[in-house]
């Protein structure tokens, strides 16, 4: 990085890297509770990480912050990047500064207490036993929200999810999802009707070792361009990418009668880290070298796992890897039979498992509850039921039990109130550079189909990943696609995929 253009901005600079630099020792011990520690580590860890959350807190509102950013900003005109980088500053120091310190910690040590109840209410499908940790969170997500939206002058609900996807709104989100909305069960009902009409699918019998999935996993990681010196593959209850800067942590599940499940989840999570791996190294501990928002970065997920991992190309490459790993023959496995399985129209429980056709229900369910829930319009002991009935109304399953209910995700034990929608916008945006990185290079395609991931990856870093939070996410797809975020990519995509012979 060249040398700062005044004394006040080179200040912001040194602070906010020492702020990255804590966020991420927050981000190993994060790791570290979900794959590695044990239970009974629990309350220390939580104390931990509520103290470090403090830490960063008290850093980015200390008074001298506020003084800096205004003589910074009153300076001469910045370049384009430092002048992103102050606008960064000022967003953060604008949603930090209107927490105060007690409820940063408090939030904090509620989450860790809820995460950990929820590792066990999860097992043993127990919603009460999590209920009086997740309320704690949810009294204090309300408490953040009203306090940032007196702030900010937003609603509660759009405060929250502007800490996930900057600029995003609600009324934005019910206007891109109201067609989806509205056309899902036909777009469902009519692929299933299809997928009926076709000869009955080879089921693949197992079992199918963990060790050998892992290995798998790495080797398609790799692949699409995963840096094992910069990061690691590991195991947890809910899939995840962590870590630090330049320390990308990425974990799976496995089941050992499915391997479809395991390997989808650890492609997922590739495309995570392939934005985090990517972002633009100067300004890697700065806020304009972060990820723009969590709809972007889910679009990089969902472009690797559902845009490019279940094409007929890729499946091409990846059927000799499993015949092979698995030292497997037969009609269950041929190309054509394992492309059935990947994108088969099934509804199930399982949002992380669910399908690119269902997908979407999930999150419209989640989404209109979380909103609920913010408002104070659903009660928290009254959030099985209403969980029950969306899954019903949504996809006709009649849920057993809480654990393949509401008991699910980790989302809002976890204290990320806001977050479900950018799944269905990142599987939109996904859609859209998609179509452009193929529309720029005819070398994706063929490059995907020989497990060469190197056109798309670097169509991605230069249009994506290396942009950091220079622009907003309409004007980065704007640029990249030449469209706003919208659905009708998505949505042809679908049709074409799944409602016509050929992809």
């Amino acid at each position: 990085m060249n040398a700062c253009p005044s004394d006040a901005y080179g200040s912001l600079e040194r602070t906010f890297a020492r702020i990255a630099s804590v966020r991420d020792a927050i981000g190993v011990l994060n790791w570290d509770t979900e794959t590695i520690m044990p239970d009974g580590a629990a309350d220390g860890r939580s104390e931990q990480v509520s103290t470090l959350e403090g830490v960063a807190h008290r850093l980015l509102v200390a008074p001298q912050i506020r003084d800096l950013l205004e003589s910074a900003e009153a300076a001469p005109r910045l370049d384009d990047w430092r002048q992103a980088n102050l606008r960064e500053m000022r967003r953060a120091y604008l949603h930090a500064a209107a927490v105060p310190d007690d409820l940063v910690e408090a939030n904090s040590k509620a989450v860790s207490q809820s995460v950990m109840a929820w590792r066990q209410a999860r097992k043993t499908s127990d919603f009460p036993m999590l209920r009086p940790y997740l309320q704690e969170v949810l009294d204090r997500q309300r408490e953040i929200g009203a306090i940032k939206g007196e702030a900010l002058g937003l609603s509660a609900y759009d405060a929250l999810l502007d800490g996930y996807d900057p600029g995003m709104r609600e009324a934005r989100i019910d206007e891109l999802f109201s067609d989806l909305r509205a056309r899902l069960p036909s777009l469902i009902d009519e692929s299933r009707a299809l997928q009926a009409s076709l000869p009955q699918l080879h089921d693949f019998p197992g079992p199918f070792p963990i060790e050998i999935q892992r290995r798998l996993g790495e080797k398609l990681m790799a692949a699409v361009g995963f840096d094992f010196e910069r990061g690691r593959l590991d195991v947890s209850l809910h899939p995840f990418c962590g870590g630090a800067t330049d320390d990308v942590r990425i974990t799976s599940r496995y089941r050992e009668q499915d391997f479809i499940s395991g390997l989808m989840g650890v492609l997922h999570e590739t495309g995570h880290a392939l934005y985090e791996q990517g972002r633009p190294k100067g300004w890697s501990r700065q806020p304009v070298g972060s990820a723009r928002g969590m709809t972007l970065h889910e679009s990089q997920s969902l472009l690797i796992e559902m845009q490019a991992c279940r094409s007929r190309e890729f499946v091409e490459f990846l059927t000799p890897l499993l015949r092979d790993a698995f030292r497997a023959e037969g009609p269950a496995w041929s190309a054509g039979n394992l492309y059935r399985h990947l994108t088969r129209v099934r509804p199930g429980f399982i949002r992380v498992d669910a399908d690119e056709v269902t997908y979407p229900a999930h999150i419209l369910l989640r989404y209109g509850l979380e909103k609920a829930m913010i408002a104070g319009d659903l009660a928290l002991n009254d959030l099985p039921t209403a969980f029950n009935d969306g899954m019903k109304a949504l996809l006709g399953l009649d849920v057993p039990n809480d654990a393949l209910g509401c008991l699910q995700d980790i989302h809002w034990p976890g204290g990320s109130w806001g977050y479900f929608p950018t799944y269905t916008l990142g599987a939109m945006a996904a859609a859209q550079l998609f179509k452009a990185a193929r529309r720029a290079d005819p070398g994706v395609i063929p490059g995907i189909g020989r497990g060469d991931f190197s056109p798309l990856r670097t169509w991605l870093r230069a249009h994506v990943h290396s942009r950091g939070s220079l622009a907003n996410t309409d004007d980065l797809l704007q640029s990249a696609t030449g469209r706003p975020l919208e659905a009708e990519t998505f949505e042809n995509h679908i049709r074409q995929r799944y409602l016509s012979s050929a992809e």
